[in-house]
């Protein structure tokens, strides 16, 4: 039956307009050709990367409980609101990672790139750093020998009662020991035949 029928073009596969293609492609190479010719756009400039002078508050809504409803605008809902970007993110991590993110610094006025430090600036900051741990040293130094002194104290202290307790017990031992050996003997209970001897 499929044989003896007439014989239509059968051929499924998609054919490629060349003309309609070769149009696109000279179309796009004169929109090229006028953008090099015009004025090249000129970059937007944007300040170097420079750290926060704010503390990013994470723990402001911890452990609060909040009623969403269809009306609740998208800074009170549930996660992190970043209001340059204008979104929200689901947890403390993400955040992070979105705000010294390439969008959220670009939304900011701000490229991916740092000043270069010069060596008087590096300087200085090895200086004001080195001061920092000598104050620091000096503050623990002082601090944690008390604190060990302290300590020590009281653990020689501690020893001394332990060992004042101890001997207080073994003296009333030895008298309790000898009253019970008097007592038996008065009674007529020592010895119960044990051969044992005691001196």
């Amino acid at each position: 039956m499929a044989s003896g029928s007439g014989t239509k073009n059968l051929d499924f596969r998609r054919k490629w307009d060349k003309d309609e293609y070769e149009k696109l492609a000279e179309k796009r190479l004169n929109e090229e050709r006028e953008k090099k010719d015009g004025k090249p756009v000129q970059p937007v400039k944007r300040e170097l990367l420079r750290h926060r002078d704010y503390k990013v508050d994470l723990e402001s809504k911890l452990g609060k409980t909040i009623v969403i409803t269809k009306t609740t605008p998208q800074s009170e809902m549930g996660g992190y609101y970043c209001n340059v970007c204008d979104c929200v993110v689901k947890d403390s991590i993400n955040f992070l990672d979105h705000i010294n993110g390439k969008k959220h610094q670009r939304n900011l006025g701000m490229s991916m790139r740092v000043e270069r430090s010069t060596l008087d600036q590096v300087k200085k900051r090895f200086e004001v750093n080195k001061k920092k741990m000598e104050e620091k040293q000096k503050d623990y130094d002082f601090e944690e020998r008390m604190k060990e002194l302290r300590e020590e104290e009281e653990k020689a202290k501690a020893y001394k009662k332990e060992k004042q307790k101890e001997k207080k017990r073994r003296a009333e031992e030895d008298l309790t020991f000898e009253e019970d050996d008097e007592m038996a003997a008065v009674m007529g209970f020592s010895g119960f035949g044990s051969t044992k001897k005691s001196y």
